[in-house]
């Protein structure tokens, strides 16, 4: 016997452990449409979309979700560690039972759709709601140039079926 076999046992072990160890870490990309909104992961803020999240929980643990963008309506959701079987896991559970902990992980993406607030979906489904404003400010300004004369009649006609859209 060598002088060396105890250190490759030690070695041996080591690495099985961190095989073994290295199946617990599951990771999901968070993702929302529209990207860039808040993120909260079990009521902590953790950045904005898109988001790569990784933990060591165990299977059947489950992660709450918020997500917040101006002008949409907030999200809340949750995902749980029981989506997808992990192999290396149930491989490492066969040798040794503590990796069954670990069996199940994450899909590899959850994609969320916000929902815009109903002003800002009337907005979005007529597009001329959006301009009604800006529109009502021209006209302001050009009857003012018209009382002030300096437009015409025909001008400020002329530029009303514009503003307006009229052919």
């Amino acid at each position: 016997m060598s002088l060396y076999a105890p250190q490759f046992k030690i070695i041996a072990v080591f690495l099985s452990c961190t095989i073994l160890f290295t199946q617990c870490v599951s990771t999901t990309l968070i993702d929302s449409v529209p990207t860039g909104a808040k993120l909260y992961v079990n009521g902590e803020p953790v950045g904005t979309t898109p988001y790569s999240y990784s933990d060591t929980r165990i299977v059947g643990s489950t992660n709450y979700v918020r997500i917040e963008k101006e002008g949409f309506q907030t999200l809340n959701s949750s995902f749980s560690r029981d989506e997808e079987l992990d192999i290396g896991a149930l491989i490492g559970g066969i040798f040794v039972t503590i990796p069954f902990l670990w069996i199940m992980k994450y899909k590899p993406t959850h994609l969320y759709e916000l929902k815009p607030l109903e002003d800002q979906k009337q907005i979005i489904e007529n597009p001329d709601l959006k301009n009604t404003e800006s529109k009502a400010e021209r006209l302001r300004e050009l009857k003012k140039l018209l009382d002030d004369k300096i437009i015409t009649e025909e001008e400020f006609a002329r530029e009303k079926k514009k503003i307006l859209g009229q052919p």
